[in-house]
């Protein structure tokens, strides 16, 4: 047999691993986004005292290394006072005849499902300094009417 029909290994047709990506840009955190990246680096190095196969380590250790990472660079925001919009709000505003409110928190801790969006969104980005009333142009040409602010 030629030895261009060999495999030397299994290993070299698998799927390369990468990194996580870590977002640009400054790591910005409420109290309640860097509690979560706290009980996720606890719990990731308990799940590496325990016993388990290689594959299952490795994915384990790359995930500890997001983390860790994540709590390495965090910078906590100081606690809004609910007069402009700024991570750590929750706002409330009326585009297109309706009426929406989010809260404005970091990269880690968004979730588009329950409205918690991160400061680095367009939509958020364009309201970011904005005070009650203020109309915010938006990328797309439209409008939106910033309608009521608090701290989240």
């Amino acid at each position: 047999m030629s030895v261009a029909f060999r495999r030397e290994s299994d290993d070299e047709h698998l799927e390369p691993k990468y990194e996580l990506p870590i977002p640009p840009g400054p790591n910005l955190v409420t109290e309640r986004g860097l509690a979560e990246i706290e009980a996720r680096v606890a719990a990731l190095e308990a799940a590496l005292a325990e016993p388990m196969d290689e594959e299952a380590r490795k994915k384990v250790q790359r995930d500890a290394r997001y983390w860790l990472n994540r709590r390495a660079t965090a910078q906590l925001v100081p606690p809004p006072n609910g007069e402009e919009v700024a991570v750590g709000t929750r706002v409330t505003y009326a585009r297109d005849g309706q009426t929406r409110t989010i809260t404005i928190v970091g990269h880690d801790e968004s979730d588009p499902d329950t409205d918690r969006i991160a400061f680095t969104a367009p939509l958020v980005r364009a309201m970011l300094g904005s005070v009650e009333g203020d109309e915010v142009a938006l990328a797309d040409g439209q409008t939106l009417i910033i309608e009521a602010i608090e701290p989240a």
